[in-house]
């Protein structure tokens, strides 16, 4: 399983919003319990994704300015974007086949 990519307040605009392809973002947080729970899910869609989209991780600690910008209030949350916006998001911890089936029909 390749490393999760990590993005913050330095790169965001790069890696996220001029994406070519779509993007899932996980905002995620060190402490959080279910996020831990959700990792190795999105993990295995970003091997599963490769060529339809990236799936890049937030440290909401780290970066509080994303988060804020795009009104997260909870973790973890995944967030996809597409051509510089935000498409579709979901909070908490959800089973993989429910991840897949929301985010889905938004990837390339």
């Amino acid at each position: 399983m390749s490393e999760m990519p990590y993005v913050g307040d330095d790169n965001f605009t790069e890696e996220v919003l001029q994406a070519d392809l779509p993007v899932l973002v996980d905002f995620t947080a060190v402490w959080c319990g279910p996020c831990k729970m959700l990792d190795p899910i999105v993990a295995e869609l970003k091997d599963e994704w490769v060529g339809k989209a990236k799936v890049v991780r937030l440290d909401v600690d780290h970066n509080p300015n994303i988060p804020m910008q795009y009104q997260v209030m909870g973790v973890p949350t995944l967030m996809l974007f597409h051509n510089g916006e935000p498409k579709h998001r979901m909070t908490g911890y959800k089973p993989k086949p429910k991840v897949k089936k929301e985010f889905e029909p938004y990837l390339a």
